[in-house]
């Protein structure tokens, strides 16, 4: 790869062409893939994460609420995650729907409720 140097104000820069640079991010979004898979894979060899099957996870990439989408990957009804989370049925309802985004005490008693991270739920 071809770049050129400029020095402004005694900092340098390399100029390089669109397309190279176009490329060079490509790489790199691929490279913040592979640590973060790193990552994950190591939390769960650590014991502090789980799989998920493919639904829960294609759920999640599609823009789903992760709340109704674990909530319903654990096999509980609204009613039950409030009572466990010690929260109302309509909070859950005003959640799941988008209508309140809750307080990180709120979030954190849901996580809690659904053996989750607040981060798997945010």
């Amino acid at each position: 790869m071809n770049a050129e140097v400029m020095i402004l104000k005694g900092i340098k820069y390399a100029v390089l062409p669109f397309e190279a640079w176009e490329k060079l991010q490509k790489y790199l979004e691929e490279l913040q893939d592979i640590a973060d898979c790193n990552e994950i894979k190591a939390r769960i060899d650590r014991g502090k994460g789980e799989y998920f099957p493919a639904s829960v996870v294609d759920a999640l990439l599609d823009g789903e609420n992760a709340i109704k989408t674990f909530r319903e990957y654990r096999g509980l009804t609204q009613a039950e995650l409030a009572e466990k989370a010690d929260l109302s049925v309509v909070m859950i309802k005003k959640l799941e729907s988008g209508a309140t985004c809750g307080s990180i005490k709120t979030i954190k008693a849901i996580a809690s409720a659904l053996n989750l991270t607040v981060d798997d739920l945010i």
